[in-house]
């Protein structure tokens, strides 16, 4: 049976890259409309209620739309926008975040795609909170570098043009108002009291990502080791084609690591003299932390092989 897929949104950064794992495979067929159709409310509507699957890599308000034009109990949805990542009748499609997601995937007809720095946290802290040795109470932060290609086209142009909206920046800080769209989904998913103090930053790389989450283990109730830590998460992934638990055993971690790929890498170093560690997870914020996932989760939905197209 070939499952037929409409992504809409399909010129985007993200669409781009779901297109491209998504080619010559035999049991999926991409639905395409041209640059005048993809403009046409009727002929978009028209591809949204036929397709088996629809993909949508749109700004959040244009998600909403795409959504409310359905019709049918029959297609399925993968949102990639904010849109829908916390709401209560979607399933969030992070297939390791907790025993039974995929399953949960399997059978859902909406699904929300995960940011990319939500994917990084709560890769590290969720099986660390759900195992006690993360109080759900305590105050997180959480430091994050993405490559300038998450911003999408505006940043890439910022990044890569000559015209005045150039920038000759290697390194810059932003969400400098503590309420970056990704804290509500980082906190719900993480089931945790507070919302992290997050602080992302964009490097002049167009992709890759560095997600970090420091540990004052003396603060702790249970004051874990570090490699208690390491034991968790281990356990945690050790089925898992895509989530990779690396030792600690490497001077630098660098933002390319995973670059290109779809894996997500995640580390646990730490000193128990001063009780303190520091959790890292590299990954590709086109790869995991978008185009990636949003493949993984169809072919789940589609009862395909979960690795299929991906880079791993």
């Amino acid at each position: 049976m070939i499952a037929h897929v409409f992504i809409d949104g399909a010129a985007g950064t993200t669409g781009l890259e779901i297109r491209e794992r998504l080619a010559g495979r035999a049991e999926i067929e991409v639905m395409v409309l041209d640059d005048q159709d993809r403009k046409d409310p009727k002929k978009r509507a028209q591809a949204l209620n036929a397709a088996d699957f629809v993909i949508l890599c749109l700004p959040d308000d244009a998600a909403r739309e795409a959504v409310a034009m359905i019709e049918n109990e029959r297609t399925r949805v993968i949102d990639a926008s904010t849109a829908y990542r916390t709401a209560a009748d979607w399933t969030y499609g992070f297939a390791e975040l907790e025993p039974g997601q995929a399953a949960a995937i399997a059978e859902a007809a909406r699904v929300s795609n995960p940011g990319c720095y939500p994917t990084g946290f709560l890769a590290l802290v969720r099986p660390l909170i759900r195992a006690g040795l993360i109080p759900h109470d305590f105050p997180l932060s959480v430091n994050a570098v993405s490559g300038y290609s998450g911003g999408g086209r505006a940043m890439i142009a910022e990044f890569e043009g000559d015209g005045p909206e150039a920038t000759a920046t290697a390194f810059r800080p932003y969400g400098l108002s503590l309420a970056h769209k990704h804290v509500p989904e980082m906190q719900k998913h993480a089931r945790i009291e507070h919302p992290p103090i997050f602080l992302p930053s964009v490097a002049r790389t167009y992709r890759g990502m560095i997600v970090e989450v420091p540990l004052p283990l003396f603060a702790f109730t249970r004051k874990p080791s570090v490699e208690a830590l390491e034991n968790v998460l281990r356990d945690a992934y050790r089925d898992s084609p895509v989530v990779q638990v690396l030792p600690a055993d490497v001077p630098t971690v660098s933002i390319e690591e995973n670059a290109g790929t779809d894996r997500l890498s995640v580390r646990v170093f730490g000193n128990d003299e001063t009780r303190q560690a520091r959790l890292i997870a590299t990954l590709d914020n086109l790869g995991k932390g978008a185009a990636g996932a949003a493949v993984q989760n169809l072919n789940i939905m589609a009862g395909l092989d979960p690795t299929a197209g991906l880079v791993l």
